[in-house]
């Protein structure tokens, strides 16, 4: 009888150590070389990390506080909006690597006829993720234009959850 509460307790403990080797996986578009994960399987014990949105800064500061020209075109926000995320990882030993999730909100530019721009987003992003960026852990993503953000100057905000075994 002891012999079998010394396997169950070996087989157990060997289940518990595989369950705790788990790895962040994340999954591929098939076929697709698009900068995104189809999914990210995060394991019980990686810590998750929810970052805030985060909205782009001020790169002229003569210009009108409410005004586009105050923070830049699509791409020169996004670039702004991923620096700031990338500071507030780095404050918490985290990298853009860790990213996992990310949800984008754009406002439709009136230079494209109200319209995001998803490619000067894209610009933007893949200076941060995949390959243009050497930076294969790629996040699940979702980008989604809506009426407006509470500058009416912002055109890019970024929220990201980040996870770290």
């Amino acid at each position: 009888m002891k012999k079998t509460h010394i396997a169950a307790a070996l087989l157990a403990s060997s289940l518990a150590t595989a369950a705790g080797a788990q790895e962040i996986v994340r999954h591929k578009i098939p076929g697709s070389d698009f900068p995104i994960a189809q999914a990210v399987t995060v394991p019980a014990n990686a810590t998750i990390h929810f970052i805030s949105g985060q909205v782009p800064p001020v790169v002229d500061k003569a210009a009108n506080p409410d005004s586009l020209a105050a923070y830049g075109d699509t791409k020169t926000q996004t670039v702004g909006v991923l620096k700031k995320i990338d500071e507030i990882l780095k404050s918490m030993h985290l990298a853009m690597g860790d990213v996992v999730k990310m949800q984008v909100f754009l406002v439709g530019d009136p230079a494209k006829g109200g319209r995001a721009d998803v490619k000067g987003f894209m610009e933007g992003y893949t200076q941060f993720f995949g390959a243009a960026a050497a930076q294969p852990n790629l996040p699940a993503r979702a980008v989604m234009q809506v009426a407006g953000l509470n500058s009416p100057g912002w055109l890019v905000e970024i929220e990201v959850t980040a996870a770290r075994k």
